[in-house]
């Protein structure tokens, strides 16, 4: 940088943004791939249906059920009784809801076991997920 002797030097006084707006847009991209990844923590094939969307927000237990019948409450793995414990414990709350993960590929057996392990415990709302289906 050249300094004349007149004392007229044109320094920059603005802040150089461009590598903020670089960092930023680097981590909206890393939230948006990694968004979706979080939903789903057990890999399930969930069926296509057509319904109607929910817009209530109630406290809800998520329970999957794997293609080979695995069952997993709140993404850690249960066997049937861990189970009936763990929705008994839901119970007490009064709006509780559960919503079932249910491979497309599961016997249908085994979502009864857990549709009925859930009115054991008192629970009497329960959803299960689906992913919408295409539209023609």
């Amino acid at each position: 940088m050249a300094m004349t002797p007149g004392g007229d030097d044109n320094m920059m006084s603005e802040i150089n943004v461009t590598p903020l707006v670089d960092v930023m847009l680097v981590l909206l991209t890393v939230f948006i791939v990694t968004a979706p990844l979080l939903m789903n923590a057990v890999p399930v094939n969930l069926p296509r249906a057509t319904a109607d969307l929910s817009t209530t927000q109630l406290e809800s237990a998520r329970v999957s059920v794997t293609g080979d019948g695995t069952l997993y409450f709140n993404d850690i793995g249960v066997s049937q009784s861990e189970l009936d414990a763990r929705l008994r414990r839901v119970a007490g709350n009064a709006d509780a809801t559960v919503e079932i993960f249910a491979d497309e590929k599961v016997e249908y057996g085994i979502v009864a076991k857990v549709m009925a392990a859930t009115q054991r415990a008192g629970i009497s709302r329960f959803t299960f997920v689906m992913l919408p289906e295409a539209v023609r």
